[in-house]
């Protein structure tokens, strides 16, 4: 019982400090916590009645897994999801709220005006965000407001190449990746990554890989320390996935199921696909149940889109909240919520004009990145 009390006592002082002093005193607030007195922490661990000596091997071994740069993170077993829309402001959205409850977000710094022409979003992971354009790339916390600059690639581009990003981390060094791939609208693949952590591009070589990859700007998907692509096999003329494994540096590949695919995303706990039947306003939803297990792809969802601003719309499924229901955009870039049944929930449009839009997904956070000092 007294666990409890404690509990909530260090749970309505993090509230407090949020309300009171906003997310960055509720930072400080929290590095003063647990950098200081551990008295009301030793109370807890009293209470739990777990030993001084287990007590020290938890400190110790937390110590050691908080990494790079004196990161503080806010505890959770569930980070909050949100959705970044941006267009002409940008809103962040709870998952689980309603689509109408979005909260403006400064992204001034970036670029003043129709910025995602120029930077479009790439990726995002573990609270940030990444931004590529053609002459800049950022890594950004939406939770916190920092954003790093990253430089460009010193291997050079060219305007006739077709680029894909993913950004991911690799745990096994605690380390931040960005990814790119490109081609020349036929293989091979040509790919590099920048480390973060070593403030350094490199060159991955490798073996001929007959792939190209498909939807430009649709950035790779995250998934069990992996970024996904859909992408076409030129030699064997049938469409895949291609992966980039974070921590073994290397490029892999698996089938899809039969039928031809729009888009590629992780729906709940599962890699995805969908195929959008215009026509008769049909949304297939598909998973691979076993990460990698060809035979385990399982059509799981087939949704009746409703038209909920004009015949034959469009639905591209973003997310998912923890109760199942599927949040997506229209043709008009508007957020759509529908249940897991194809039952129409809500709709909310922040702007009506599809070609300066950019959406994804983050979760709170207050994570710092390697060398946080540099941010410009």
């Amino acid at each position: 019982m007294e666990a409890k009390k404690l509990l909530n006592r260090v749970h309505d002082n993090v509230v407090f400090c949020l309300r009171s002093l906003g997310i960055w005193g509720a930072l400080q607030a929290s590095r003063i916590l647990l950098g200081g007195d551990l008295s009301e922490r030793q109370a807890l661990v009293e209470a739990e009645g777990i030993s001084s000596d287990v007590s020290k091997k938890i400190d110790d071994d937390s110590a050691a897994r908080v990494g790079h740069s004196n990161l503080t993170e806010v505890a959770a077993t569930e980070p909050n999801c949100r959705i970044l829309h941006i267009s002409n402001s940008t809103q962040s959205i709870d998952v689980e709220g309603s689509l109408d409850s979005g909260i403006s977000l400064n992204l001034d710094w970036i670029f003043p005006e129709y910025f995602t022409v120029n930077f479009p979003v790439k990726g995002s992971c573990r609270g940030f965000i990444l931004f590529c354009g053609s002459l800049n790339i950022y890594v950004w916390n939406p939770s916190t407001g920092v954003h790093k600059r990253i430089p460009l690639s010193p291997f050079g581009s060219d305007l006739d190449a077709e680029y894909f990003y993913g950004f991911g981390y690799d745990d096994s060094t605690e380390d931040y990746l960005v990814v790119s791939v490109h081609h020349y609208n036929a293989p091979p693949l040509h790919l590099e990554y920048y480390s973060l952590k070593a403030n350094t591009w490199k060159q991955v070589e490798g073996p001929h890989f007959p792939y190209i990859l498909e939807g430009q700007y649709k950035p790779g998907s995250l998934y069990k320390g992996a970024i996904h692509w859909l992408a076409y096999h030129c030699d064997l003329q049938s469409h895949g996935i291609v992966a980039f494994d974070l921590k073994e540096r290397k490029l892999s590949c698996m089938p899809l199921p039969p039928g031809i695919f729009h888009g590629l995303w992780v729906y709940g706990e599962f890699l995805s696909v969908y195929a959008m039947n215009e026509i008769d306003d049909i949304l297939e939803i598909w998973v691979m149940k076993e990460y990698k297990v060809n035979s385990s792809w399982t059509k799981t969802i087939v949704l009746i889109v409703d038209s909920i601003s004009s015949p034959n719309q469009d639905f591209l499924p973003l997310c998912c909240t923890k109760s199942g229901d599927i949040i997506g955009l229209d043709e008009d870039n508007g957020l759509v919520k529908y249940d897991k049944y194809g039952e129409f929930l809500e709709q909310h449009s922040y702007y009506n004009y599809r070609h300066i839009c950019d959406v994804t997904t983050y979760v709170d956070s207050l994570l710092s990145l390697p060398g946080d000092g540099d941010n410009e």
